[in-house]
């Protein structure tokens, strides 16, 4: 009876602490939640009224209602602008991530190779956007190509540096077991070095979303085309000459609440593609 007693009050210690435990994290899951939605509320409250107790006038500083009846007024401007970046960022973050995985690889399939051309890798990203664009736009002729292809640069060097390091940061002692049952080297690399490698590529792949959209948006402040064909950063350069302030904070907004939704768009992907099995994404899912 001593025996069961004392096996029962440890599992009811047990539940309780596991009950507490649950307790914990909802409360800590909602002070993330209420957290955020009362900064939000008291930044939005004074971006509204600050303004109209200053008496700022709207081409300064405009109020959170003049951007949304200036969003509301312009939306046949607005959409087709933000469509136009959506997809140019698109593209440039497909194409980034498709080549620089790919790349990738190979560098890391031969030390010969990586020695010789990662550096160049390293430098291509060091040369501002700015420098580049009128050389791509000189190549590619003003426009949508120029545009994706900026896009792309800028986020092709994350996307390699980051798979990269995971290819060669591959556990020691799996490797040597690959070696002990002879393993090909693209046996060991399609079986052994590309999964260990999934969380840094992903990582590099959150990165590169979000730069993607910067490279859109620059790349459309220097090769945008106007007649109802421009995106948010030619929307934003117009916006700007008028004094359409704004109208300039709408197309700001737009772009950021993209960027958002892109890079939980591929946050979602990433937890998807390591759930299963990865700490770290297992750990989000609880």
């Amino acid at each position: 009876m001593t025996v069961q007693t004392a096996a029962t009050k440890n599992n009811q210690i047990i539940t309780e602490s596991v009950q507490q435990a649950k307790g914990k994290d909802r409360g800590i899951r909602r002070g993330t939640l209420i957290g955020p939605m009362i900064a939000f509320v008291v930044f939005m409250g004074l971006w509204q009224f600050v303004p109209m107790i200053l008496d700022i006038k709207p081409f300064i500083l405009p109020k959170p209602t003049d951007v949304l009846n200036a969003a509301i007024q312009d939306w046949n401007l607005l959409w087709p602008a933000i469509q136009i970046t959506i997809t140019e960022s698109v593209i440039g973050f497909i194409l980034s991530a498709v080549i620089g995985i790919g790349i990738s690889i190979l560098l890391a399939s031969s030390r010969i190779l990586e020695i010789s051309l990662y550096p160049y890798a390293v430098i291509l990203q060091t040369i501002p956007v700015v420098a580049i664009a009128p050389i791509v736009v000189i190549w590619f002729g003003s426009g949508f190509n120029s545009i994706v292809m900026i896009a792309f640069l800028i986020g092709f060097f994350p996307v390699v540096s980051n798979t990269l390091m995971g290819l060669n940061s591959v556990d020691k002692n799996m490797g040597d077991l690959f070696t002990l049952y002879n393993a090909s080297k693209w046996q060991m690399m399609w079986k052994l070095r590309i999964p260990a490698a999934m969380p840094y590529v992903m990582s590099g792949l959150k990165i590169s979303c979000t730069l993607a959209i910067v490279g859109a948006i620059t790349g459309e402040y220097i090769a945008g085309i106007g007649g109802g064909k421009g995106g948010l950063g030619y929307a934003i350069t117009v916006a700007a000459v008028q004094l359409k302030t704004p109208y300039l904070f709408a197309c700001g907004i737009s772009g950021a609440v993209f960027g958002i939704v892109f890079y939980l768009t591929v946050s979602w992907f990433s937890r998807f593609m390591l759930s299963s099995w990865h700490e770290s994404a297992m750990k989000v899912e609880k």
